[in-house]
C-alpha cells in the first residue's frame, strides 16, 4: 500500500479517498494533488515515489515537470503585463515585435498567439534541438514563418511554439524573459516552488518521469476496425505531414528528453514549467483572490482573461477544445469543477485550474506519464473536489 503524507480540511475526505485509489487502481507512482478554497489550503497530500529504480520517496518538496501546465503560468504573466497597461491583447504582435510582421503577420493580434488561432502551429524547417533551447533562434524562425492557415479563421493547439510566441511578447514588453518574470512578479511574491528554467541548485529535487506505452498502438489497427468517432484522429496521427504531427516537430530531434539537465534549464514558457501541486494551486487561488495579501489579476482582467475566444474542431487534436486568452475552458473531456472554471492541462495527466464560482484552486501532477481517454486520475480527483464543495 502507498502511504499518503499531508493534510486535508474537515469535509474534504473524498478527494484524500480519489487520491488513494489513483494509487491502487489508476496506475500513479508518485503524485501530489492541492487545492486551496477561498485563498486557504484544504487538500495538501502527496505520496509514492519520484523514481521506482531508487525507491526515492515523494516527499513535501518533491518537483515535477508538468509540461502543457506550463502554459496557465506563462498566461498568467501575460495577463499581468496587460492589467499594468504595458500589452494591449488586441494590438497587433508586431507593434512589440516588429520582426513578427513577415510573411502576412501583421494584423494578428496578440490574443491570437493566447488563442491559438495564428497559424503557428509548425515550422517548414525545423531547428536543431540547441538552437531551440537557446530561444534566440527559434523566435527569429517563428518571425519569419507563413502562418499555416488564415489566421483567426481557425484554432489548432499550438503545443509547442506557443511558449516562444507568448514569451517572446513577454520579453519585449518586459525586457525580462518568462522564466525571470514569472520568478520575480509571481513566484517570489507567493513564495512558490515553481520554475520556467529550473536552478541547477533544484535539480536534485526533480522526480523523473515514467511513460506508460499504450496498449494499442492505434496507427498499426486496420482503419475499419477504429471506433468512427476516433478514425479521423488515427488518420492525423498516422500522416507525418498533418498538424498533429508537425505541431510537435518543431525541433530536430522532434523527440524532446524533459528529464535531461539542458532542457530542464532552459525556458520553454509552453512546456517546461517544474514545481509542486502546491505552487500551482496557490498560484491558481491568488489569480481569482487573494492569498496572504497577493492578488495576481483583478477582477475585470479575469473576465476577460476567461471569456471564450475559440471553440470547436482543433486543427492539431482533431477533437473539440475551447480556450478563452491563455485558459484551456472546460468540455465534455476536462470538465475540471464547472462551467466557470478554467485552466490548463499538461501532457500525460497534470491539471492546474481555478472556479472563481467555487472559490477553488487546484494543482495535481504526478511522474506517470499516460495518455488517452482512460487517464482518469485528474478528473477523478477534480470530482471528488466538486462533491466536497457541493
Amino acid at each position: 500500500m502507498t502511504t499518503i503524507n499531508g493534510e486535508i480540511a474537515p469535509g474534504f475526505e473524498p478527494v484524500r479517498e480519489a487520491f488513494i485509489a489513483n494509487f491502487n487502481r489508476h496506475e500513479d507512482i508518485g503524485a501530489a494533488v492541492c487545492v486551496y478554497q477561498h485563498g486557504r489550503p484544504v487538500v495538501d497530500l502527496w505520496g509514492g515515489v519520484t523514481d521506482p529504480e531508487t525507491g526515492r520517496p515523494w516527499t513535501r518538496d518533491t518537483l515535477q515537470l508538468v509540461y502543457s501546465a506550463t502554459k496557465g503560468a506563462t498566461a498568467t504573466a501575460a495577463l499581468m503585463l496587460a492589467e499594468r497597461g504595458m500589452l494591449d491583447m488586441d494590438a497587433p504582435v508586431a507593434r512589440y515585435w516588429p520582426e513578427f510582421a513577415a510573411n502576412g503577420k501583421a494584423d494578428i493580434p496578440v490574443r491570437w498567439l493566447l488563442s491559438h488561432q495564428a497559424g503557428l502551429v509548425a515550422l517548414d524547417r525545423p531547428l536543431p534541438l540547441a538552437e531551440a533551447l537557446s530561444w534566440e533562434p527559434m523566435v527569429a524562425a517563428l518571425a519569419a514563418q507563413r502562418p499555416q492557415w488564415t489566421p483567426g479563421t481557425a484554432h489548432g493547439y499550438h503545443g509547442r511554439t506557443w511558449g516562444w510566441l507568448v514569451g517572446e511578447v513577454i520579453r519585449r514588453v518586459s525586457g525580462r524573459s518568462t522564466g525571470r518574470f514569472f520568478a520575480d512578479e509571481i513566484a517570489r511574491p507567493l513564495g512558490l516552488d515553481f520554475f520556467i528554467g529550473l536552478p541547477m541548485s533544484e535539480r536534485d529535487r526533480v522526480s523523473r518521469m515514467v511513460y506508460r506505452r499504450p496498449a494499442v498502438d492505434l496507427t498499426t489497427v486496420p482503419a475499419e476496425s477504429i471506433p468512427e468517432k476516433l478514425r479521423e484522429q488515427v488518420a492525423a496521427w498516422r500522416d507525418p505531414d498533418s498538424f498533429s504531427n508537425r505541431a510537435f516537430a518543431v525541433t530536430d530531434p522532434a523527440a524532446i528528453d524533459f528529464d535531461s539537465p539542458e532542457v530542464q534549464a532552459a525556458e520553454l514558457p509552453s512546456s517546461n514549467g517544474i514545481g509542486t501541486a502546491r505552487a500551482l494551486a496557490r498560484m491558481y487561488a491568488a489569480v481569482i483572490g487573494e492569498v496572504d495579501g497577493v492578488r495576481l489579476l483583478a477582477p475585470e482582467t479575469l473576465a476577460s482573461a476567461t471569456k471564450e475566444q475559440a471553440s470547436g474542431k482543433d486543427q492539431v487534436m482533431v477533437m473539440p477544445s475551447r480556450f478563452g486568452t491563455g485558459y484551456m475552458l472546460p468540455t465534455e473531456g476536462n470538465a475540471m469543477t464547472g462551467p466557470q472554471a478554467f485552466g490548463h492541462t499538461g501532457r500525460g495527466g497534470s491539471l492546474a485550474f481555478a472556479d472563481p464560482q467555487q472559490g477553488i484552486a487546484f494543482g495535481y501532477v504526478m511522474n506517470h506519464i499516460v495518455s488517452g481517454s482512460d487517464d482518469v486520475r485528474a478528473a477523478t480527483l477534480a470530482e471528488a473536489v466538486r462533491k466536497a464543495v457541493a
